[in-house]
């Protein structure tokens, strides 16, 4: 029984020497393929940024500076309340609290350019410890603070953790939809 334990003992340390000198040369996609899944990543063609204070108008828009340059960002594939609407102020007001635990700072991957010259992305908000990141786009959808917003999740790396955390946002009644006559963003734009 001893043998066997030391066996295995030494197969897991062997799997970690193995993993740690392999994972430095992996792409990030093959990274990203390998964590569990449902578990939002951000590319390696991912650029950190710092937010222009003042600049969060609702719950997915927002400016950030690369230094030189302001640019406008529209989150990917969620749609908040629009401030008029039914939790548009506390869509807009949870955002930035989301990005203030990131002391102004946000990872962006780019994934478009809308109608509006807008940068679309995937925001993650690094916190203190330097190891864990808020996904911004699912949480804002997790805590119901947005929706998916079905036309243009596809374009969006991180489409199935968002999904997902919209089914359970919705199960468990949070935020819009806390009220089922809620109209979501894009028919009440359609409406007005």
């Amino acid at each position: 029984m001893l043998m066997k334990l030391f066996t295995l003992l030494k197969l897991v340390g062997l799997l970690g020497a193995i993993a740690y000198t392999v994972s430095p040369q992996l792409s990030s996609q093959t990274l990203s393929r390998l964590l569990p899944a449902g578990e939002p990543v951000h590319s390696g063609s991912s650029t950190r940024y710092t937010l222009v204070p003042g600049s969060i108008y609702d719950g997915d828009t927002f400016r950030v500076s690369d230094g030189n340059q302001e640019i406008k960002i529209r989150l990917c594939g969620i749609n908040a309340p629009e401030k008029d609407q039914a939790l548009g102020t506390a869509s807009r007001d949870h955002l930035r609290s989301l990005v203030a635990q990131g002391n102004g700072q946000i990872i962006l991957t780019k994934t478009d350019t809308d109608q509006y010259g807008r940068t679309i992305a995937e925001a993650f908000i690094p916190l203190p410890d330097g190891e864990a990141e808020i996904h911004i786009n699912s949480q804002m959808v997790a805590d119901g603070m947005a929706y998916v917003y079905p036309q243009y999740i596809g374009s969006c790396p991180n489409a199935a953790p968002m999904r997902t955390a919209e089914s359970n946002a919705k199960s468990n009644s949070l935020g819009v939809w806390s009220n089922p006559s809620s109209q979501k963003p894009w028919e009440y734009r359609r409406r007005s």
